[in-house]
């Protein structure tokens, strides 16, 4: 089922050793309230009515989004009975595509238990992945049941993007709803970029007196002793993949010496 809806590959596109980024979207919500209509009409232009509602697939779409290439992945979900044995996706989605039917009050009030459990995922793992409230069948206004007001403060009180679409009539809006939620993860990954590695300062004591240099007495001078200034030793913790030992130089100013050489890992900053 995904290689019927998948875009396919066109070759020579691209090298095989640049992959694309990839971004993963679930969309969650009640029974009835569009998400496969949703994920054919982003994936396919078309408009299909009727579905099996226990099936659960994964489908694949190269997509160009402000003119950044990106691999979008859909799950569209299959829920029985609201959010229970949700870790399938939980831990798999970048991004939640949280779906209601405007002319369905059930279907809304379902979407605040998966809201919910969203938000309660986030604390506990302390991983942020946007959200968006969407309200789907636009085209049945004349029936409809949930004011756009409520679907908004919906939305603010749990901190989502909020859209309603018409997965019957209007591909642009639903296109619209999916690159919007890759922008999201690209914000959220600028926003928190990956922790740089520790950085840890290392204070070298003063030589002892007897190591201290002596200068010899001239035209009557008195000997004096010069004892060497205490250094600072900086060192950063790379991660595992990027590490590669180098050689530095370093150098002493006001020392004819030839200056020490220190073996330190490839991106240490000396100060």
């Amino acid at each position: 089922m995904s290689s019927m809806f998948g875009k396919p590959r066109a070759s020579g596109e691209r090298p095989p050793q640049s992959p694309l980024p990839e971004c993963n979207v679930a969309i969650l919500g009640c029974r009835g309230a569009g998400k496969s209509a949703l994920t054919v009409k982003f994936l396919t232009k078309r408009f299909i009515s009727e579905y099996d509602p226990n099936l659960e697939d994964t489908y694949t779409s190269e997509e160009l989004v402000d003119q950044q290439p990106v691999l979008l992945k859909v799950m569209d979900t299959a829920d029985q009975d609201g959010p229970r044995n949700c870790e399938r996706y939980l831990c798999w989605a970048s991004a939640f595509l949280v779906v209601y039917s405007i002319d369905d009050r059930r279907s809304f009030e379902g979407c605040q238990r998966y809201l919910e459990v969203l938000t309660l995922h986030t604390r506990g793992c302390q991983r942020h992945c946007p959200v968006l409230l969407l309200g789907n069948k636009l085209d049945m206004d004349q029936y409809r049941q949930v004011p756009s007001a409520e679907g908004m403060s919906l939305a603010s009180k749990f901190g989502c993007l909020f859209h309603e679409v018409s997965a019957c009539q209007d591909f642009a809006g639903v296109q619209h709803v999916f690159h919007e939620a890759v922008r999201a993860v690209r914000r959220q990954a600028e926003w928190n970029p990956p922790a740089r590695p520790l950085l840890i300062t290392e204070e070298r004591p003063c030589p002892p007196v007897a190591a201290a240099l002596a200068l010899p007495t001239h035209h009557g001078l008195a000997t004096c002793t010069f004892n060497t200034l205490s250094t600072v030793n900086y060192k950063e913790i790379p991660s595992v993949a990027q590490a590669k030992l180098v050689t530095v130089k370093s150098s002493r100013a006001q020392s004819k010496r030839k200056a020490p050489t220190l073996t330190l890992l490839k991106g240490f900053k000396i100060f």
